[in-house]
């Protein structure tokens, strides 16, 4: 599936006139340039072609969540700050926090969730200073976010569930400020985000209640019980239009949303 829809991207770069740098006869995905447009370009794929939750996944860390270990900082979907955020941060993901945060010391060893293979490192996707994508089974991806270092591995390489696969480390770059993995689950055109929960096999209720996550979701009470639980977030689709306009939302966005 990657290598086609590589070709396929091949034929974009080269129409956007790539082919007169000479880069068209180099090997579009040796180079990366193959993912850098994958990540923006690539037809989003059907639901036949993905593979399904079914708890198939474990969690990045190893332990017990803990103080002195990790918590879940911030869930994925309708969180209160991402709606803080809905136009500015979050407004290419229709308003919604497509990943889950996981607080963490930096250093902390981040585990791939599942066996696949290492497709990218530190591609186009954000997620600062370091990221890497593994792909797994069932047209799916995992992205690692806010690495401290870019990971050691290799594109290509093979790695299974458990493994290390890098270090966690700080969106504000300072191992003080905002210190956490990022993590998400997509499907392999990068253009539909898919909730975690339902595919990592955790005790999602008992997370939730523990750590920075107390702020829990945002509320339309004009639909007070829509997207309030773990599990019941919304897909998302990259570029898609804004979820959460709610007409009466609650709490009210501090000095308004952005």
């Amino acid at each position: 599936m990657r290598r086609t829809l590589c070709a396929w991207t091949g034929l974009v770069l080269c129409g956007l006139g790539l082919c007169n740098l000479g880069l068209c006869n180099l090997g579009l995905c040796s180079l990366g340039l193959c993912s850098l447009a994958l990540a923006h370009s690539a037809p989003a794929l059907p639901d036949s072609a993905i593979a399904r939750p079914s708890q198939q996944f474990g969690l990045p860390f190893a332990g017990a969540p803990g103080v002195n270990t990790w918590l879940l900082g911030q869930g994925y979907g309708n969180t209160t700050g991402a709606y803080r955020q809905r136009r500015s941060t979050y407004g290419n993901l229709q308003g919604v926090h497509a990943g889950l945060d996981f607080s963490a010391a930096c250093g902390t060893p981040v585990r791939a969730i599942g066996d696949g293979t290492v497709a990218e490192i530190d591609g186009p996707h954000g997620s600062l200073p370091h990221n890497l994508v593994i792909d797994h089974a069932g047209n799916l991806s995992s992205l690692y976010g806010h690495l401290l270092k870019r990971a050691t591995l290799r594109i290509g390489q093979t790695v299974k569930r458990g493994e290390v696969v890098g270090l966690s480390g700080d969106s504000q770059l300072t191992c003080i400020s905002a210190p956490h993995l990022h993590l998400e689950l997509r499907d392999a055109s990068h253009q539909r985000f898919f909730n975690p929960v339902p595919y990592i096999g955790a005790d999602w209720s008992s997370l939730a209640l523990v750590g920075s996550f107390g702020r829990g979701y945002e509320y339309d009470l004009s639909a007070p019980r829509r997207w309030q639980t773990p599990g019941s977030q919304p897909e998302v689709r990259r570029g898609g239009a804004l979820l959460n306009e709610f007409r009466r939302p609650w709490p009210p966005a501090p000095g308004g949303s952005r």
